[in-house]
């Protein structure tokens, strides 16, 4: 049983809807939208909200939605059927109060639409039932059953009649593929062989030697002919005298230098002559085989292409002009072959720059889906139609659904007198503590007073490290530029303490010595460690901080993305609260170390939707910045 289905516009015009189980169909549309079609996530038309199952269908020509809903502990099988026949009739009913293409001819419009669905639906389940479950087959039903009991059975040293005939076949075969001509064997009768068929000398020969026997008579007979016969064949081959002109290679060369001898081949004496080498497979894709230029031609563009470079009496230079146009100008809507071509080379681009190869995968199949049924502009190509969208697609993901602004946040929580808490997490050796130190110089060049929270009590020269930060920050922002104030300060309880109970008193401390902000610092942990990640999500639970970063590196590429999986899995899994607290935003180091190559800022947005907030890209505390997602796309588009 269905719980809604509804058919709305891109604008956000709901033009009808059906309401079966569900009540309401707002929030999980809603969800839908936010989640979905705004984030450009549309590579699977199936999506999970609650209990419920979401499918959808996108009409790019007329800018549509047609939305599905029921319990995903269901398994209906007519959906995919329905929503395509309710998509298909819908369109054809009301093209011409769709084609207006205004928001007030859509909400003037009728849209009666319910004995249509409702047939629809009706005709659906009744397909669904006449598809009944495949039963197991009976033995009795087998061929195995048909036959008789006596042709099962097999005796020792006696084959089955078909394998016989095969190996008969077999013989044969390599028979023929030797030198000699293909003697055909007979069965000698027995009178005619000689062999005895009755008793011998009060013994019956069993079947086995009376087949050795006849073997064995056969050879004697025919032996001497089959290598008469190919003698004859090999002597019959002509042979070639003396040494051929030296091989002149077409891409040049010196023809007088001393080179090899490349001697015709020959199949069963006869010269056969070898199909000319082609130079630009061996060439590659291009000089050093590096990528060629991104902006690819669609396949019909390829064949024009290969057409127009071939010479032609009949078409003049006018007919090119006229043939180029109606090649740019917009005519058609894009299908799956049109796009197909130029998708696989985005794809290939994009896993070559880091990016996760399903998550490719993914972000073709949306932009497939977007595009697909859309009329192109005018003087516009398949490939510049596929990479605009690919890009905006692209902008839209690393947009972050949550816009994290800790200063604004800060002040507001300087208002309820209470320090703003920062919890840093990730893998062994990604950058935390450096990273830590870099954010807290910006924090106090913005005025704000910073104390760390050395909770990392298991790496030898943790504490160490984050004093050393603390003192070359002290003298950077020493308190006679502040009025007496401290500007940073470590807390710290050595090694070997709970790191939970140490955030806790940090903050406690924090609070009442009136500092702003408070930065924890943990200890370098694996994604799979149970034990630690369980520590790990204790202190998050019990210290409730404003905003948990995960600090991952850029240039381990798809690694960082099963790390920052497993990272906000673990924090779910391991946490003691009704609603767990997972990980807010990213912070990406090492980001001057990989050129181009920033495919691992796509992977980690798209897969866990969590905003990068802050990028490291060097060794000194002002090397922080904040994530410019044009720039970034464009360094992923750049060939």
């Amino acid at each position: 049983m269905l719980d809604f289905f509804t058919i709305f516009s891109k604008g956000g015009l709901v033009l009808w809807c059906f309401q079966g189980v569900s009540d309401s169909c707002t929030g999980p549309v809603n969800a839908l939208i936010r989640s979905v079609l705004l984030q450009e996530r549309g590579g699977n038309n199936s999506f999970t909200h609650e209990a419920l199952t979401l499918k959808y269908k996108l009409d790019n020509q007329f800018e549509l939605v047609f939305v599905v809903g029921f319990q995903k502990i269901l398994t209906l099988t007519y959906v995919d059927k329905l929503i395509d026949d309710v998509h298909r009739l819908f369109r054809d009913k009301y093209r011409t109060e769709i084609q207006q293409q205004s928001a007030l001819s859509l909400l003037n419009g009728t849209f009666d639409f319910q004995n249509d669905f409702l047939r629809l639906l009706r005709e659906a389940e009744e397909t669904s039932k006449i598809r009944a479950p495949t039963t197991m087959k009976k033995f009795e039903d087998s061929e195995k059953a048909k036959k008789p009991v006596r042709s099962m059975i097999e005796t020792r040293g006696e084959k089955p009649k078909e394998k016989a005939k095969n190996s008969k076949k077999n013989k044969g075969a390599k028979k023929e593929s030797s030198d000699g001509p293909l003697v055909t064997s007979k069965a000698v009768p027995a009178e005619k062989s000689g062999l005895p068929v009755g008793p011998e000398n009060g013994v019956e020969l069993s079947k086995e030697e009376l087949i050795r026997r006849k073997r064995e008579e056969f050879i004697q007979k025919h032996g001497r002919g089959m290598e008469k016969s190919s003698k004859s064949m090999k002597s019959d081959a002509p042979k070639e005298k003396g040494k051929k002109a030296p091989r002149v290679w077409a891409l040049g060369g010196c023809a007088n230098k001393e080179v090899l001898d490349y001697s015709t081949p020959t199949t069963n004496g006869a010269p056969e002559v070898a199909p000319p080498e082609d130079i630009n497979l061996i060439r590659g894709t291009g000089p050093g085989g590096q990528l060629q230029d991104l902006d690819c031609s669609s396949s019909d563009d390829e064949g024009a292409a290969q057409k127009s470079t071939k010479p032609s009496a009949t078409k003049g230079t006018l007919g090119g002009m006229f043939g180029m146009l109606k090649g740019l100008v917009g005519s058609k809507s894009l299908s799956r072959a049109d796009m197909e071509s130029v998708l696989d080379k985005m794809r290939d681009h994009l896993i070559a720059k880091n990016v996760a190869a399903d998550i490719a995968v993914q972000l073709c199949e949306s932009v497939a889906n977007k595009l697909e049924g859309k009329v192109m502009g005018t003087f516009s190509t398949v490939t510049s139609t596929v990479k605009q969208a690919l890009q905006e697609s692209l902008v839209q993901i690393l947009q972050p659904q949550r816009r994290v602004d800790m200063l604004r946040d800060i002040m507001d929580a300087q208002r309820h007198q209470r320090p703003y808490v920062v919890t840093f997490c990730g893998v062994n050796g990604v950058g935390k503590s450096t990273n830590l130190a870099k954010i807290s110089f910006w924090l106090l060049e913005n005025g704000f007073s910073v104390l760390i929270a050395a909770c990392d009590t298991f790496r030898a020269g943790a504490v160490e490290q984050l004093r050393t930060h603390t003192r070359r920050l002290s003298a950077l922002h020493p308190p006679e530029s502040h009025g007496g104030r401290t500007m940073v300060q470590l807390f710290e309880k050595g090694y070997g303490k709970d790191a939970a109970g140490i955030a806790m008193e940090a903050i406690a401390f924090a609070r009442n010595q009136g500092f702003d902000v408070v930065l924890v610092d943990t200890a370098g942990r694996m994604q799979d460690n149970a034990p630690l990640m369980t520590a790990l999500a204790k202190l998050i639970t019990v210290n409730t901080p404003d905003l948990v970063l995960f600090v991952g590196e850029a240039l381990v590429g798809n690694e960082a993305v099963d790390q920052l999986v497993k990272f906000n899995r673990a924090l779910a899994d391991h946490s003691m609260a009704q609603t767990p607290r997972l990980i807010d935003g990213i912070v990406l180091t090492k980001f001057d170390t990989i050129d181009d190559k920033v495919g691992a800022a796509i992977s980690m947005t798209y897969i866990t939707s969590k905003p990068i907030v802050f990028v490291g890209t060097g060794q000194t505390y002002c090397d922080l910045r904040s994530l410019n997602a044009k720039a970034v796309v464009a360094a992923l588009m750049k060939a």
